[in-house]
């Protein structure tokens, strides 16, 4: 009687073995696609992420004194969101400086030929500069103060945009003082250059701002009118 028991033992031993193997195995060539599946779909994920992160662009047209008006600018703006999305282009905003005839706009893109390429189809008037910036640091405007956009030249491979980041810190720290409120600042930190948009009553207010925060005195204060 043991005899038989041991043997039925064993038997059953065998058996369950048998079943749990298989189970396992099983559960591992279930998990191994499911595995390689699911890396598949994270380095898909992030290869996708990788074309659609876009950059920041500031485009410059220069047409001279007297020969654009803000309306010029506005229905040009309309030509451009009108063809934008064709080359995943999104402008942002814009500004004009009718004295001096110059315009600056803000868009994303994924490279500068994209922006070229818009406005090319849209109205052809292609830019004079192309900077590729940094996202700035946004803050709320107020209505019914003048806009100013002041350039810092500083050359190429002379500025960081932690460095701007600093003396943006001390601008907002003087600000006050002198009527300014700077709302945003963009770096191209390969071609040394450095925009600030503001609002303040004269350009002089910006330029005492900058010398007595860090003593970095702009190139050029254009007074513009925004548009978006």
């Amino acid at each position: 009687m043991q005899n038989k028991m041991d043997s039925s033992f064993n038997h059953f031993k065998s058996n369950y073995m048998k079943v749990f193997f298989v189970i396992a195995i099983a559960g591992m060539i279930g998990l191994i696609p499911s595995q390689v599946h699911s890396q598949s779909a994270v380095q898909g994920n992030k290869h996708k992420a990788s074309k659609k992160a876009t950059n920041y662009y500031i485009d410059v047209h220069h047409l001279g004194a007297g020969k654009v008006t803000a309306k010029d600018v506005a229905e040009a703006h309309k030509k451009d969101l009108a063809v934008e999305k064709k080359y995943g282009v999104n402008f942002i905003k814009y500004w004009v400086d009718e004295a001096k005839g110059d315009i600056y706009c803000l868009s994303t893109a994924a490279d500068p030929g994209m922006i070229n390429k818009t406005h090319a189809e849209a109205h052809g008037l292609l830019p004079d500069d192309l900077y590729h910036v940094t996202s700035g640091q946004n803050a709320i405007a107020k209505s019914g103060k003048d806009f100013y956009l002041d350039i810092h030249e500083l050359g190429a491979g002379n500025v960081t945009a932690k460095d701007v980041a600093g003396a943006h810190t001390k601008d907002l720290a003087v600000q006050d003082k002198y009527g300014v409120r700077f709302i945003n600042y963009w770096v191209d930190e390969k071609k040394g250059i450095v925009m600030c948009l503001s609002q303040a009553p004269d350009s002089a207010s910006i330029v005492n701002t900058h010398k007595e925060a860090h003593g970095l005195i702009p190139v050029t204060v254009e007074k513009v009118q925004q548009g978006q």
